[in-house]
């Protein structure tokens, strides 16, 4: 332990909701990042749910290196080609009607922008997003996010409401024969929106495959029946795939599997490969009359060239190198793993999620599905020491949720690997606890 690193840490840095991984990080490559002592540690993260292809990927050095030395920022009322191309290139990987682009940095600014949008649209207010959101932490992305952060600091932008999220392994929505029934949480849901509504539901803001709320994957035909019903009401669907999109869950957006296209799209994380890029997708009637309307989202970075320049070179490798095949793949390999995970253990309650975005719930038995908290932070430091990052979603009611989230590029052996050292560190904390 680096003491006066720590130390140093304490005394100068604002703490922002996360206890530090007690390494400290000199340098990563591939699907590995490296301590001060040259520790290989196997990130399973992909940084922050980002780096898709992997740290240090030599195509984004050479664009971000050429890019820096050519044209990296504009003033914002400024456009360059990379921009343009970008728009097209983007644009083209979506189904038709969705053909405007905005080019931003972060996911929490998309959608805060997204949100504008459907209200300047519109001409609405209310947002409705899942009790387990995550959808950013500036003023109206915090607003739209429920899973944490919504204590101290006064009253959130007006006209938040929430849905139940889709959680099969928790949801008490049940058929006779004890499956899941989603059809009518999600028409339970809006009967309650309905009734808090002030008439103003101006758009559904949600993430294909909820991630910091747990990996919740919504049942085929989810989202479809969403979509329905906020057409029954005038409202837009705004879809936040900073996560699930550019082949994670092995199709280029999440969505695809279940045949919707949303009014608003919202990129980022994926986008940027781990740099800060992101971006609002949008149809031109929605654009045109926000356009008409006055809309303004004017900021410091707005149409970067380098932002742009990074997101061509991410579609670049992604089709070049299959990845979006691979991540099916791939996928495919780690369910197997995951679901004999759960098969094996008692205290594995569920396995889900899709391609390489998938969550492992920790629980203190199967039968009663009550968390286990205490066994998830022990499985964390237990990963962590045998040379494996993870990362754990503790909400309250729910288990420790281990969230996988590997690069798109990982090699099947250390896929491989990484499941390994979970199964031995949780065999190892289970069998310390027997003794």
């Amino acid at each position: 332990m680096d003491t006066t690193f720590w130390d140093e840490a304490d005394r100068v840095l604002i703490r922002y909701g996360v206890d530090f991984t007690p390494r400290v990080i000199e340098r990563a490559h591939g699907a590995y990042v490296y301590d001060r002592q040259g520790t290989p540690i196997l990130d399973f993260t992909s940084g922050q749910m980002s780096a898709i292809l992997g740290h240090a990927h030599p195509d984004i050095v050479a664009t971000v290196s050429s890019a820096v030395a050519s044209l990296d920022h504009l003033y914002s009322g400024m456009l360059s080609a990379p921009v343009l191309e970008l728009a097209g290139r983007l644009t083209a990987t979506l189904p038709a009607t969705l053909g405007k682009m905005l080019l931003l940095t972060t996911g929490a600014e998309a959608n805060e922008a997204a949100i504008k949008m459907a209200k300047l649209c519109t001409g609405r207010y209310e947002i409705v997003s899942f009790d387990r959101s995550w959808h950013g932490m500036t003023q109206g992305a915090a607003a739209a996010t429920f899973s944490a952060g919504r204590r101290g600091y006064g009253p959130p932008a007006p006209g938040n409401l929430a849905l139940p999220s889709p959680n099969a392994y928790r949801s008490p929505f049940r058929r006779p024969d004890g499956s899941y029934d989603w059809e009518a949480e999600l028409a339970y849901g809006f009967a309650l929106v309905d009734r808090q509504s002030a008439g103003s539901l101006a758009a559904c803001l949600v993430e294909p495959v909820l991630s910091s709320g747990g990996i919740i994957d919504p049942p085929p035909g989810y989202l479809r029946r969403l979509k329905e019903m906020c057409e029954e009401r005038g409202m837009l669907l705004i879809l936040d795939e900073a996560q699930t999109g550019l082949g994670r869950t092995g199709t280029m957006y999440a969505f695809e599997r279940d045949g919707v296209t949303p009014d608003v799209l919202t990129l980022s994380k994926t986008l940027g490969a781990g740099l800060p890029v992101a971006a609002v997708v949008t149809t031109a009637e929605i654009e045109q009359v926000c356009h008409e309307r006055g809309f303004l989202f004017y900021t410091t970075h707005v149409s970067d060239p380098l932002a742009a320049s990074v997101a061509l070179t991410v579609l670049d490798v992604i089709e070049r190198d299959g990845l979006v095949e691979r991540a099916a793949r791939l996928g495919a390999r780690l369910t197997e793993r995951l679901l004999a995970l759960r098969d094996a253990y008692e205290v594995v309650g569920d396995v889900r999620g899709r391609g390489l975005l998938q969550g492992v719930e920790l629980v203190q038995d199967k039968k009663s599905k009550a968390p286990a908290d205490a066994l998830g932070k022990a499985v964390t430091s237990a990963c962590l020491e045998r040379g494996l990052h993870m990362n754990i979603v503790q909400l309250p009611g729910m288990g420790g949720i281990f969230r996988i989230a590997p690069p798109l590029t990982i090699g099947e052996d250390e896929l491989h690997t990484g499941v390994d050292l979970l199964e031995a560190s949780l065999k190892a904390v289970l069998d310390a606890a027997a003794r």
